[in-house]
């Protein structure tokens, strides 16, 4: 028999009920504004910094000249 074939495996009974719309207080409210907010300047400060060229992270080391 096929997995998921047997016994009380109609996807009719299978469903979770449905969420119930919780209500939000200020602070709740509050702080979901502030997250939209700060997502909002992340993407700001992303489109930003997308023109611009690779950033030095390091991995050069110290940059020496060719004179001695």
């Amino acid at each position: 028999m096929p997995s998921g074939a047997g016994s009380g495996t109609n996807p009719i009974h299978n469903k979770k009920p449905k969420k119930q719309a919780k209500e939000l207080d200020e602070d709740e409210l509050a702080f979901k504004a502030k997250q939209q907010a700060d997502k909002k300047a992340r993407e700001e400060m992303a489109g930003k910094a997308k023109g611009k060229g690779p950033m030095n992270t390091g991995q050069q080391g110290i940059k020496k000249s060719g004179k001695k």
